[in-house]
């Protein structure tokens, strides 16, 4: 639930990332939406790579299946580190109290 948090913060500040997927399309654009399967929905999309996918040249918004994707690359800007090692700790303590039940 970590992530998802996380990329619901992103979608919050209209953050623009980057999705690679497995079959190596990259494609950017307005974090738009985000769900509990980490599929992702961008608006004002963008093809990295256009010579090698031509027909994608005129799709402005996507819906992207969680499991096909590799990469989000994101914006440095949009990191907040210690949020996120925070929430690492926490959720960390929170199963090892559940363990020792």
């Amino acid at each position: 639930m970590l992530f998802f948090s996380f990329f619901q913060t992103l979608v919050e500040r209209n953050a623009q990332v980057t999705v690679e997927l497995k079959n190596d399309l990259c494609i950017t654009g307005t974090l738009h939406s985000v769900d509990q399967y980490l599929n992702v929905k961008l608006n004002n999309v963008t093809v990295n790579d256009p010579e090698k996918y031509p027909h994608l040249m005129s799709v402005k918004n996507c819906f992207i299946r969680g499991s096909v994707v590799r990469y989000v690359h994101l914006p440095p800007s949009e990191v907040d580190t210690e949020l996120l090692q925070d929430g690492c700790r926490k959720e960390c303590k929170q199963g090892l109290s559940g363990q020792q039940k």
